[in-house]
C-alpha cells in the first residue's frame, strides 16, 4: 500500500468519529500550550534580567577595583595602567578620576551644577565611547559634556521655577538651553573652602561633543569629560590641602579593561585574577545566572511534560477504541495479504497526526497567550503599584528552541501513546476479526 493510500485511509477513519478525535486533539493542544506557556515564563524572566543587566554594563567590560599585594589591598597606580595596557588581548584601558564639589559651568548667563570626570580621551575612543553629537576632543581645551548638560543650563529665573516645581509639584520643569552647544565655550568655576576663606578658580573649555543618552530615563548625565592634561590643576582646585593629603596613592576612581569581544572576557579576567587584581565583569554574574535559569527552565519543561503525558491518556483511549471499531477492516486487510507492519504504521500515523495537529494549534495558542500576558500584566502592575511610568518587563518569551522542544515532546508522546494499540492491531487473529471479535 502506497503512503498516499495510507494517508487517505487514516483521514477517512478519523472522520468516522469526529467528536472523539476533536476532544483528543483538544487535550493534546492544551497539554502542548501549557508546556510552552509555563516554560516561556522562565525564558521571559531570564531574558528581561539579562537585558536589564547588560544595559548598565557593557559585556566586554571588566572593572578593576584594586589589587592584592602581600594580602593587603592597594589601589590601582599608574604603573598598573601600563601593565594592563600591555596585555595582548586587551583592546582598551579606561581610567577615570571623578571630582565632586562646588563646580559650576557657565554659558550665556546660564549656570549648571556639574561634576568632572578626568579621563584619557584616546582610551575612551578605543573603548567605543559613543556620542549623541559632535566629535572626540582633539585639543587639550576641548571637552565632552553629558547628554543632560544643556537641560541643566538654567537662568536664575528658571532655577527658581525648577525649585518651585520640586517643592510644590506645580508648573512645569524648564527646558534649559535648547540651542547648539558644539564648538561653544563654557566657563567652569570651581570653589573650595579652606578654613574661613573661599577660593575660586576658572577654566575655559570648548565643547567638542555631547555624550549619548543614558540607557535609563531616570539617569541624568551632566558630567564634564576632561582630559588628564588638567588633572593637577583640577584636583588642587576642587580639594582642600588636607583632603589632597588623604588622596595620595589613590589616583583613580574607576578603572575599566575592555576586551575585543565577549569570547576573550574569561581569559582576560582569569589572567588578572592570577596577577592579584580584584576584578568584576558582568560575564561572571551572567554565568551563574544562566546556570540558575537553565535549571529553572528544565524544571518548568519537566512539569509541562507531565501535562502532555496526561493528555496522552486520551490518545491511548482513542486509538484503542479505533482498533476495536476497525477489527473487521483489519481482518480483511490481513486476509488479502496486508503487511502487519503497514497496518501498525497506519495506526501510528493516526496517533502522530493527532499529535502534530494538536501541537500546531497549541503553538498558535501559546503565542497568543504570551502576547496577551505581556500586554495585560504590566498594565495590572502599573495600576496596583501606582507606577509613574510603563513597566518594561518581558513576562513570557517563546524562542524557537522552546517551540521545537515542546512540539517534539508532544508528537513523541502521541506516537508512544498509539504504539500499544498499533501493536494490538497487528496481532488480531484474521478469523476472529472477520467475525467482529478480538
Amino acid at each position: 500500500m502506497r503512503l498516499s493510500d495510507q494517508m487517505k485511509f487514516v483521514r477517512r477513519n478519523m472522520k468516522k468519529n469526529r467528536l472523539r478525535v476533536f476532544m483528543t486533539i483538544l487535550a493534546t493542544t492544551m497539554g502542548c500550550a501549557f508546556l510552552i506557556v509555563l516554560a516561556s515564563v522562565g525564558f521571559g524572566v531570564h531574558k528581561s534580567i539579562v537585558e536589564e543587566m547588560t544595559q548598565y554594563q557593557i559585556l566586554t567590560e571588566i572593572r578593576v577595583n584594586g589589587k592584592d599585594v602581600n594580602n593587603r589591598y592597594e589601589p590601582i597606580a599608574e604603573d598598573d595602567i601600563e601593565k594592563l595596557k600591555s596585555i595582548e588581548e586587551v583592546s582598551a584601558v579606561v581610567s577615570r578620576v571623578n571630582l565632586w564639589g562646588e563646580i559650576v559651568a557657565e554659558y550665556d548667563e546660564r549656570k549648571a551644577n556639574v561634576s568632572i570626570i578626568l579621563t584619557d580621551m584616546k582610551e575612551e575612543l578605543k573603548a567605543k565611547f559613543e556620542l549623541a553629537e559632535g566629535r572626540v576632543p582633539e585639543k587639550e581645551s576641548e571637552i565632552i559634556v553629558g547628554y543632560h548638560f544643556a537641560k541643566n543650563l538654567l537662568t536664575e529665573g528658571e532655577q527658581v521655577e525648577r525649585q518651585s516645581f520640586y517643592e510644590t509639584g506645580e508648573g512645569e520643569l524648564p527646558r534649559g538651553y535648547v540651542g547648539n552647544l558644539i564648538d561653544e565655550t563654557v566657563t567652569v568655576v570651581i570653589a573650595k573652602q579652606e578654613g574661613e576663606e573661599v577660593f575660586t578658580e576658572e577654566f575655559e573649555f570648548t565643547i567638542a561633543g555631547i555624550g549619548r543618552e543614558p540607557s535609563r530615563d531616570w539617569i541624568e548625565d551632566s558630567n564634564l569629560y576632561i582630559g588628564y592634561e588638567y588633572e593637577e590643576q583640577m584636583i588642587s582646585a576642587v580639594y582642600p590641602e588636607e583632603v589632597l593629603a588623604e588622596r595620595q596613592g589613590q589616583p583613580y576612581s574607576e578603572v575599566f579593561v575592555y576586551a575585543p569581544s565577549v569570547n576573550e572576557i574569561e581569559a582576560i579576567s582569569n589572567q588578572l585574577k592570577e596577577e592579584g587584581y580584584y576584578v568584576y565583569s558582568i560575564s561572571d554574574e551572567l554565568e551563574g545566572l544562566n546556570l540558575f535559569f537553565t535549571a529553572l527552565k528544565a524544571g518548568l519543561i519537566f512539569v509541562g511534560t507531565v501535562t502532555v503525558l496526561i493528555a496522552s491518556i486520551g490518545i491511548f483511549n482513542t486509538m484503542t477504541m479505533a482498533v476495536t471499531e476497525r477489527t473487521q477492516d483489519i481482518g480483511i486487510m490481513k486476509a488479502i495479504g496486508g503487511d502487519p507492519s503497514v497496518i501498525r504504521q497506519m495506526f501510528l500515523m493516526e496517533s502522530a497526526y493527532i499529535g502534530i495537529l494538536g501541537s500546531i494549534i497549541g503553538v498558535a495558542f501559546s503565542y497568543a497567550i504570551s502576547w496577551l500576558a505581556n500586554l495585560v500584566i504590566p498594565l495590572v502592575l502599573e495600576a496596583v503599584t501606582d507606577s509613574r511610568g510603563p513597566i518594561e518587563f518581558t513576562f513570557s518569551y517563546i524562542p524557537l528552541s522552546l517551540v521545537l522542544i515542546s512540539v517534539s515532546i508532544s508528537i513523541g508522546v502521541a506516537i508512544l501513546s498509539g504504539l500499544r494499540p498499533a501493536v494490538k492491531a497487528t496481532n488480531i487473529n484474521v478469523l476472529s476479526a472477520l467475525r467482529r471479535e478480538i
